[in-house]
């Protein structure tokens, strides 16, 4: 076989194909030639593929493919990569392939054979029959060993939390647990953009965080950091199912992009492994938690027929056996407080003091002096010592709710208290240890108030270590009827009325509302009627009429005196909730129901602050 040039110097096409089915691997390899119009065999080239067949490139497309290693004379050839779709029209089978000069090179840092030998490697570990963890551990063997990157590892979406998590590394046996969050850091950037990015010099670069691996000061001097998405097609959408990184030696910016090349060609081999990948943790995830029981040390005024509400409180009993910070998310109403104090009863602490105070009820200028106390004569009307609630918490447990709305002074000083142990009251040069489990509430967007330099990003990661969503009560209907009941017996119980059950039709009305107070609204709504009933049945007109005009279903939401956001807003959250309940909490698979693609739904879920985990299969 030959390759004929008609140009003096240039790309020469040749094509081989590489990969699953219906996907091309294309390869380009640069020669220079002396000599116009000659003829060159092409086995000179010391090619190693013995299946290379030629492709003629068509005018204006991208390169053709040319898995050529060296020249006789020894001189390496820089290489490029890419991959297309079978069928594609870009080439047209022809026995003679152009010179092209326009063709930018992929890696002049390295020999194209190695570059070879190596997705030979990495095709071979994704073959059919080979478990799909292991051929990703092969993936980033290779990629370590005969490519030389540093630290290669695979980062997944965590089916519980919804953060991003280190999956798969090589050679890091002991990496450290750290999570981002879409959008933070350049691995969180590269997820929710769906774009690559390089970091030339990891050493001040303001977002990278260095969360995985704990790089030295002198490591990241001398080290760039390349991360690239894994994507799966999904119809005629493409969609992140995963991040592809690693560390490479500094070099220069052309080098670097040869690089990420390289590593996105391969990141685009392995979409469906990572996404199997993501969906056994999610699988993995759901049978532990079936297979761990609910603490019955729980308060009995927890009422849980739902499964998203028996999954709040696993992650509750979880969360009491260890010492971690934990977060409480979730809108106003869903009952943050009680699960705060559920948390406390299932902990070794139960028998310590329980403080609670939301940071939200107090003026900023306040809450220093309450959460850390002051000495006497520290200001004025100081006119004695008091301790603050860290030193009341001593040996138990501090509740801080709604967390977002702390001073930045109050920051600063309970990050102190986490990291350090001890508190200083106002006024007072000595620092006092305390021993005090933190737990913190909010139903703010923390990440967005990080992103705005309103919260404090360390502190952020320290509260945050052991999240827990709390599903409102829109979403979890199961639960309505079994509180409605309890909150009845209560008020009856308490105020002396007759009231013993609830009529049909009231009953209706209850379920077709959307609660947009959660739990807290409903307990008012059922303390009124109680009060007004002097029936033993609490009837459709005890209500208040909003409920009495609410419609209940998707339908009818586009009556009343809702504006078409509203309207548009509350379609949406229904179909995705739909969504997850036929996918079974699968993220990926409610959006192909829904035929868009991860990263509109992952948004919309934010947005409507929709907690998949709610969905998943039950215990």
């Amino acid at each position: 076989m030959f390759l004929t040039s008609g140009q003096p110097a240039g790309m020469f096409q040749v094509h081989k194909e590489y990969g699953p089915s219906g996907l091309r691997l294309r390869l380009a390899a640069k020669a220079m030639l002396k000599n116009r119009d000659v003829a060159v065999p092409l086995e000179s080239f010391g090619s190693t593929s013995p299946q290379v067949s030629v492709r003629q490139r068509q005018a204006g497309m991208s390169v053709a493919v040319c898995p050529v290693l060296r020249q006789r004379a020894g001189t390496p050839f820089p290489l490029c990569a890419d991959i297309v779709r079978t069928g594609s029209p870009r080439f047209n089978p022809g026995s003679e392939a152009t010179v092209h000069s326009d063709v930018p090179p992929l890696l002049s840092f390295m020999d194209a054979g190695q570059c070879l030998d190596t997705l030979d490697r990495v095709l071979t570990a994704l073959s059919p029959g080979h478990p799909f963890q292991e051929s990703l551990q092969e993936l980033l063997a290779a990629l370590a060993e005969d490519m030389h990157f540093d630290r290669p590892h695979i980062v997944v979406q965590d089916p519980d939390s919804g953060e991003l998590r280190l999956s798969l590394s090589y050679g890091q046996a002991d990496a450290p647990e750290a999570a981002y969050a879409p959008g933070s850091g350049i691995t969180g950037q590269v997820f929710a953009e769906g774009r690559s990015i390089i970091v030339s010099c990891m050493r001040g670069r303001a977002d990278f965080k260095n969360r995985l691996f704990g790089r030295s000061e002198e490591e990241m001097a001398r080290l760039a950091f390349i991360c690239v998405p894994v994507h799966v097609e999904n119809g005629d959408k493409s969609e992140v199912v995963g991040i592809l990184s690693a560390d490479t030696p500094t070099a220069p910016q052309e080098e670097l992009e040869l690089r990420r090349r390289f590593l996105q060609t391969v990141a685009t081999l392995v979409g469906r492994q990572v996404a199997r990948l993501q969906e056994e943790l999610s699988r993995r995830h759901a049978c532990i938690l079936a297979d761990e029981p609910v603490a019955s040390g729980l308060p009995s005024s927890i009422i849980a027929r739902s499964k998203s509400l028996h999954h709040v409180l696993r992650r509750l009993t979880q969360a009491g056996a260890g010492k971690a910070t934990v977060l409480l998310r979730g809108e106003s109403g869903v009952g943050k407080e009680l699960m705060a104090q559920a948390l406390h009863a299932a902990s070794p602490r139960r028998n310590n003091p329980l403080v609670m105070l939301n940071c939200a009820a107090l003026p900023s200028e306040l809450i220093e002096g309450e959460l850390f106390g002051w000495r006497k004569g520290a200001f004025t009307g100081a006119v004695q010592n008091r301790a603050g609630m860290f030193r009341q918490a001593d040996t138990g447990t501090l509740f801080l709710d709604e967390v977002g709305d702390l001073s930045p002074i109050a920051q600063a000083k309970v990050l102190r208290a986490l990291q350090e142990g001890e508190i200083q009251p106002l006024g007072d040069e000595r620092r006092i240890k305390v021993d005090v489990r933190l737990v913190c509430a909010t139903n703010r967007p923390l990440e967005e108030l990080v992103e705005q330099g309103l919260f404090r990003e360390d502190l952020y990661y320290r509260i945050n270590v052991f999240p827990i969503f709390i599903p409102p009560l829109r979403e979890r209907p199961e639960d309505i009827l079994p509180m409605v009941e309890h909150f009845i017996e209560m008020f009856s119980k308490e105020y002396g009325r007759p009231v013993r059950r609830v009529s049909t039709p009231a009953i209706d009305i209850l379920l077709g509302y959307h609660w947009p107070g959660n739990v807290r609204e409903l307990r008012n709504v059922l303390e009124r009627a109680v009060l007004i009933c002097d029936d033993a049945v609490l009837r459709s007109h005890h209500l208040p009429g909003m409920l009495q005009n609410e419609k209940s279903g998707i339908h009818n939401w586009t009556t009343g005196n809702l504006g078409l956001t509203e309207t548009v807003a509350n379609v949406e959250r229904e179909l995705i909730a739909a969504a997850l309940v036929k996918a079974g909490g699968n993220i990926h698979q409610a959006a192909r129901d829904l035929n868009i693609t991860y990263r509109i739904i992952y948004y919309k879920m934010k947005k409507y602050d929709i907690d998949f985990k709610k969905y998943l299969p039950p215990a």
